[in-house]
Parts: C-alpha cells; structure tokens; sequence
C-alpha cells in the first residue's frame, strides 16, 4: 500500500504529498468478515487472575484500557469460562450468564470508542481447572477456596492435580450448548470477535490430543473420534454468532512429543475447521504435558503458523517469542501469518504499537493525551 506522509506532533500522523513511502504490513488494515482491523499487531489473551466470583472489575478496565490505548488492531480478553467450572483459578473470570457478561460492557465501549476491536476468548479448563491464583500460598482450590471438580476427556491428572471426572456424553453434549449460549451472550453486549481456546491442554485440547484421551466412545479413540467435541462446538458457536462475526480458534499446534498432537494433525484439524466458518487459526503449542521439552527461541512458534496457512489456506496469527517490531514486519512480509499476537511484550509495554509505528516508519492514530510523548 502506497501512501505518503509525515509525522508531527497532533493526534494523527498527517499525509504530505513530498514523501512517498510503502507502509509496513504490519500497519496494513485487515478486515474479516464484517470486523475491519486497523492494522495487524494484536493483544494476546493473558490471564489476570483478578476477577471476584468470574466478574471483572476496575483491575481489567484499567489493564485492558491502557492496552486500547496503545492502538492495537485487535485486544483479546483473556481465558473467560463459559460456565464457573470452565475457569482456570478462582479469580478467572466467567461469562455464564448475563450478568457476568454485562461486567464486560465498559471496557467493551471504551474500546470501540477508541476504534479498537475486542475479542473474547470463551474457555473450559477441563482437568487444569479449580486452582488457586499464581500468587497464592498454594495450588489446588479446595471447597472452602471456591474450588470445584475438575472433568475431563478421560480421569487422567494434571502434573500432581487432582484426578478429573470423566464427562459422560450427555455432559460434552451440555458443554457445546454452553459455549454456544457463552458465544451469543458475548455478542449480545458488543464484543467484535469470538475465539474457542482449544490450547495449552485445557478441555478441548485435552480431547484431541491422544495423550489424555483414551474414550471408546464416539469422542474418543481415532482422529475423527478425538477431534468431534471441537468440531461440534465450533459448528454450534457459528451457528449462534451468525454470519457476520469472525470466529477464531487457539490450537496447540503440537504436544512436543512424538507420542503426542503433530503439526500434521493440526493441518488435517485445520481443513475442517475453516469448512465450518472459522475465519483464522490462532497457533501456539505445548500446554498439555508437564515435561514436554520446547525449544523455546524467539518466534519458535511461526512455523506452525506459516505451515498451517499454506497447507490449508486459511489465515492464521503468529504467536511465541515475538518481541521487535522489525521481527514483527518480517514474519508478516515473508506470508507466515497474516496477524501477529503480542502478549509478554504487551505487559511490558502496552503501548508497543504506537512505537513500533515509528520504528517502521507507518503512521498511527494517537489518542490526543498522548501525543506530548510521540515518538520521534
């Protein structure tokens, strides 16, 4: 995209006809569907553990306002459990009904009033469930704590948690009605994109992966036994949504085990996928073993995206180890990825966009308040 101009110090970078200059992809606007993204540098999820009873408060206003405004195209909201099992710890927030979805509406309209788009990422932590926040003396939440009876694909612990239950059919049956009943809730009070977290060994990794499904029964055994919860979600959740909104799905592109979920596998779960409506694949990997050995290096993770992409021609978001905004630029020019989701950066800094824009020489909006720091 061909577009000239020069920086200044007002609230928007103005256009000037003396200069021409090719604007990074990085900065290139990115629509899907009916959702236009103002340029490609996103906020990952990152759980705050600092919500009361699954209800978010003035901690994920603040957090998640200082992020908007840092200008992303995209902030995604962290793990959100679609019941208050489905949460990762006790201060993990839910969207089980209403009035836990309404908490979200302020950070909702601050961002729109920011032109920034928000996603939800609708979770079930599965057998990775019921524990207490970081921070805390101990682990596992017990009754007293809040804690509850973790489920899963099969009755196999988590790296000395306790074992889950093994959900009967009827139950996965019940989960997919409340991710879908999750998903519409969300819209409902105004969040632009859906994302399923099937990643990082929560519930619906732990079904496809074969390392903690071992069922007989029609979600377990084969490939097309393990995958069937999540494809059955997903097609629920699109149903709900409707045409117009994007839908997303976070997977663990492997286990990082050769026993375990493969890339090859994530390309065959890819092709389904974008059959049923998911408009990109967010990849990550590992989360599902304890001891799994990851090579991590910064943007470890970008092959899986690149191969996922080509292989099965849908876009996909990088993710992992991504922290320079030239690094950023890179992955994106060489077709790796089409989005790239920053998350530890983003802590650090989370105004990173608006100085990767003046690293790469693309002109951003600047909230007004914050143009006496423009970078130079």
């Amino acid at each position: 995209m061909e577009l000239t101009f020069i920086c200044v110090r007002s609230p928007t970078a103005k256009l000037k006809r003396k200069k021409s200059i090719t604007v990074a992809k990085l900065f290139e606007p990115l629509k899907i569907r009916s959702v236009e993204f103002l340029n490609r540098a996103w906020v990952s999820p990152m759980c705050q553990y600092s919500a009361e009873d699954g209800f978010v408060g003035d901690w994920h206003l603040i957090h998640l306002g200082a992020l908007v405004s840092g200008r992303p195209g995209l902030v995604m909201v962290e793990a959100t459990g679609i019941v208050p099992e489905g949460r990762i710890t006790i201060g993990c927030p839910s969207i089980e009904d209403f009035p836990h979805a309404k908490s979200f509406e302020r950070i909702i309209r601050f961002a729109h009033e920011q032109n920034v788009r928000i996603g939800i990422q609708l979770s079930h932590a599965g057998r990775k469930g019921s524990t207490m926040r970081p921070w805390d003396k101990y682990k596992i939440a017990n009754e007293m704590d809040g804690g509850w009876q973790t489920a899963s694909a099969s009755s196999i612990p988590f790296d000395g948690f306790p074992a889950p239950n093994e959900l009967t059919k009827g139950e996965i049956e019940n989960l997919i009605l409340r991710f879908a009943d999750a998903a519409k809730r969300a819209v409902e009070v105004g969040f632009d994109v859906i994302e399923i977290h099937a990643a990082h060994g929560y519930l619906l990794h732990q079904f496809y992966s074969p390392l903690t499904n071992m069922r007989t029964d029609d979600y377990g055994g084969s490939f097309e036994g393990r995958i069937r919860f999540l494809l059955q979600t997903v097609k629920a959740v699109r149903s709900e949504i409707g045409e117009e909104v994007p839908l997303f799905v976070r997977i663990s592109a492997t286990d990082w085990v050769e026993n375990g979920w493969q890339i090859k596998d994530s390309i065959k779960l890819g092709v389904q996928l974008k059959q049923l409506g998911v408009d990109l694949i967010d990849v990550s990997s590992g989360g599902n073993l304890q001891n799994a050995k990851i090579p991590f290096s910064p943007g470890y993770q970008v092959p899986f995206s690149n191969e996922i992409r080509k292989e099965v021609a849908i876009m996909t978001s990088a993710v992992g180890g991504i922290t320079h905004s030239d690094q950023a630029e890179l992955i994106l020019t060489r077709g790796e990825a089409d989005a790239i989701f920053l998350g530890r950066e983003m802590l650090r800094n989370p105004r990173w966009v608006l100085k990767a824009a003046s690293e790469l020489n693309s002109g951003i909006e600047w909230p007004p308040q914050l143009v006496r720091g423009i970078y130079q």
